[in-house]
């Protein structure tokens, strides 16, 4: 009897009412999420994909086997609750599994069968019930795992931004994950980060925070000792010219100000890392320097100007990491301060680029300086001036 059969079987004898099987191991995985609930007689498996739900139902005697066989190289998740208990299982790329036990108030039951099922849209990858200290400092958990409810929209912004991690770090076959984010400040995300990394992805993480100022670096630095994270530190310095101590996977940079933005991205591509997720902000450079040729309009009202000059920068980014060899996608998401800034750059290193779609990228970004007369740091930090 494996790991996984073991732990499920343990699960199965506490009287369990609803098991919520999720977190699919691959993007290829038909089902998102699968819901088994106890029917009196029989148990009723849902299986849902985006827009449908199918149903099974297995006696006691099959419930075990069928859900091994449901879950095993599937899923990374399963939630058990009971009536006073949610018993959890992470399961790591590998297999290993870390079963959890949390006790549960009979209203905070009600309240997580009711998100799991249909008033609730989808299954976070940081569950209700999971002990994520870093999140009930942040005050968005309570104690007892139970999220605050007038901090709902924050934890959803919270696990928007671990799925967008989660899209290509669990397609990655690594054991260890060496990590570097630029102007961490507080470092809430951070701390976040490196719990789902270490105990959901059951990966061995290095990861450093890097920011100007001391007091906060001495905080942080105090706070991973309490959580007792042993691979996260924090250290005071410049994103630009800073020198990693290890080969580099992940860059993440949060609201890196204007072109600190740029040297983040710039360090990033010469360390040949494999992710680089960024959230820009104050993009004022090209705003000070937009002359346009013919559109003149754009550049007549402050407002649309700084919007279009802020929505140029990031496309020229997106452009220029295309160039230097990484699929680019700006996506749209939230930012946690509630600024108008609503884009994430998610960059994620190829093996090869054609050479015709470095030329074409490259080319669209020529033709946007023409324009406008920009001249960005990226631009320049990459060399292409001198091309």
């Amino acid at each position: 009897m494996n790991e996984l059969q073991q732990y499920l079987e343990l699960m199965l004898k506490k009287e369990i009412k609803k098991i919520i099987i999720s977190n699919p191991a691959t993007k290829s995985e038909e089902y998102k999420k699968i819901i088994v609930e106890y029917k009196g007689k029989t148990y009723q498996i849902s299986k849902y994909t985006q827009k449908q739900v199918f149903h099974e139902n297995v006696t006691a005697e099959e419930l075990l086997g069928r859900c091994v066989e449901l879950i095993q190289g599937h899923y990374r998740q399963v939630n058990g609750i009971s009536d006073v208990e949610e018993h959890i299982i992470l399961i790591s790329k590998k297999g290993s599994c870390n079963y959890k036990v949390k006790k549960t108030a009979t209203d905070q039951v009600v309240l997580s069968q009711k998100q799991t099922g249909h008033n609730r849209k989808k299954n976070y990858i940081l569950e209700e019930g999971m002990n994520i200290a870093p999140l009930v400092d942040m005050g968005v958990f309570t104690k007892d795992g139970k999220v605050v409810n007038s901090m709902y929209d924050k934890y959803k912004q919270i696990n928007r931004f671990i799925e967008i991690i989660d899209d290509e770090v669990s397609e990655l076959n690594v054991d260890t994950l060496n990590v570097i984010d630029f102007g961490c400040g507080k470092s809430y995300l951070t701390f976040v980060v490196y719990y789902y990394l270490t105990e959901v992805m059951q990966l061995k993480v290095n990861m450093i925070g890097l920011d100007l100022k001391e007091d906060v670096i001495h905080k942080c630095n105090e706070a991973a000792k309490k959580y007792n994270y042993q691979g996260l530190k924090f250290e005071v310095g410049d994103v630009n010219g800073f020198k990693a101590p290890f080969g580099v996977d992940m860059v993440i940079t949060l609201h890196a100000c204007d072109t600190a933005t740029d040297f983040a991205l710039y360090n990033a591509i010469q360390w040949n890392a494999k992710m680089i997720f960024s959230v820009p902000c104050c993009q004022h450079e090209l705003n000070k320097q937009m002359k346009p040729e013919t559109l003149t309009l754009l550049s007549r009202y402050g407002i649309i100007k700084e919007r279009f000059s802020a929505l140029a920068t990031d496309a020229i980014r997106a452009n220029l990491l295309e160039y230097s060899g990484y699929k680019t996608q700006l996506l749209e998401f939230i930012d946690f301060d509630h600024t108008p800034k609503n884009i994430l750059i998610r960059a994620v290193r190829r093996p090869i680029i054609p050479k015709q779609v470095r030329e074409k990228v490259l080319e669209e970004v020529e033709n946007l300086r023409q324009e406008f007369g920009y001249e960005p740091t990226l631009y320049h930090l990459l060399g292409l001036d001198k091309k």
